[in-house]
């Protein structure tokens, strides 16, 4: 009789166990809360930036080459690039420190408070622009189009930052995209993920 309850005890708990572990989800790059200017607000589970000031995403870029998009859905002042942790992401305009690169909404690439480029066609309400980086170049698309104004010279580990200002609202998207990323490109991964 004993040697039968321990068999029941044993059938029992093999058949009780889950016989695959629960996988665990892969972390999303977003917005980080964490890294973000005393007056932003980051919404719709960190993909949208309201409010005034700039934020980091939460994976710095640790591949050979990645690509990003974000939608100007609302105008104002907004900038997109990208930024070491030493910025100070509660003053905007970025691109007037040795910590940040940017594109800005009057149309202006910036660095250390230099204006690199000049576009002639300004980025309106409704659209997307989208950055490449490979370690080399940070370069930007404006409705899938190549603008030919890169910023070099980007040293040590960045992060993606976008800012807003003046009532601007900003969706980032990191994975799911709207324009094909250039060839050998492709969505930011973490760092555990690239092994």
């Amino acid at each position: 009789m004993e040697a039968c309850g321990l068999g029941v005890l044993c059938c029992l708990r093999r058949y009780h166990q889950p016989r695959n572990p629960p996988e665990r989800e892969a972390p999303q790059v977003q917005l980080d809360t964490g890294q973000m200017g005393n007056e932003v607000v980051i919404v719709k589970s960190g993909k949208r930036i309201c409010g005034s000031g700039a934020a980091l995403a939460n994976a710095g870029i640790v591949q050979n080459k990645c690509y990003f998009e974000m939608k100007i859905q609302s105008g104002g002042a907004w900038g997109v690039g990208l930024a070491t942790k030493k910025c100070n992401l509660s003053k905007v305009p970025l691109g007037n420190d040795i910590e940040s690169w940017v594109l800005r909404s009057d149309g202006t690439v910036a660095h250390n408070g230099t204006i690199r480029h000049r576009l002639r066609d300004i980025p309106e309400e409704g659209d997307m622009i989208a950055c490449t980086y490979d370690h080399v170049e940070l370069n930007f698309y404006h409705n899938g189009k190549h603008l030919h104004s890169p910023l070099t010279g980007i040293k040590g580990t960045v992060y993606p930052v976008f800012y807003v200002d003046d009532g601007s609202i900003i969706d980032v998207n990191f994975s799911e995209f709207v324009y094909h990323a250039p060839e050998g490109f492709q969505k930011i991964m973490f760092e555990k993920n690239l092994l």
